[in-house]
């Protein structure tokens, strides 16, 4: 197991093939599966082994339970960091804001990034709320960008530059 983010609560890591099951269970949970894509096993080993791709897992300290997890694509070309897909099982416990701080600050100081965005459905008031709360910037929405067996969806780009971050 290697921590790549340390926060408060949380040891933030590289997930290895034998967290695939606990992945997919978290995306299939069903707090979270009509806001993420749900992916396979062998998708999930495929974005473990990628040179641009980060899965994480989220571990509290505490007992080294695995709370949640995270996809990320870094594109080092154009210094972007993209979290594709975040699912926390432990709601309301401030588990997403602590995690989405301690990937941005990863982003910006270790990878020297120079912007971090996520895409989210508007009918997610959580997410979007904690993106704003965060001081992340409403870029715009993606009319009808994803289909899937509920039909099109909408999704909305929020994002953060390196220098709101610094500032």
């Amino acid at each position: 197991m290697k921590v790549l983010i340390t926060t408060k609560r949380l040891n933030i890591c590289l997930a290895e093939e034998q967290d695939i099951n606990k992945i997919i269970e978290l995306e299939n949970h069903e707090d979270n599966k009509r806001f993420i894509w749900q992916g396979t096993y062998e998708e999930h080993l495929a974005e473990i082994n990628s040179k641009s791709s980060l899965l994480l897992t989220f571990r509290q300290k505490s007992d080294n339970e695995i709370i949640g997890f995270a996809l990320s694509v870094h594109n080092d070309k154009f210094d972007v960091f993209e979290l594709r897909r975040i699912a926390i099982s432990k709601k309301g416990w401030g588990y997403g804001k602590e995690t989405i701080l301690g990937i941005i600050k990863y982003s910006f100081e270790q990878l020297n990034t120079n912007r971090f965005w996520i895409d989210v459905y508007p009918e997610n008031k959580i997410g979007i709320s904690l993106y704003k709360s965060i001081g992340m910037h409403l870029d715009g929405t993606l009319r009808q960008s994803y289909k899937d067996d509920r039909g099109y969806h909408d999704q909305m780009v929020f994002s953060i530059l390196k220098e709101e971050y610094i500032a």
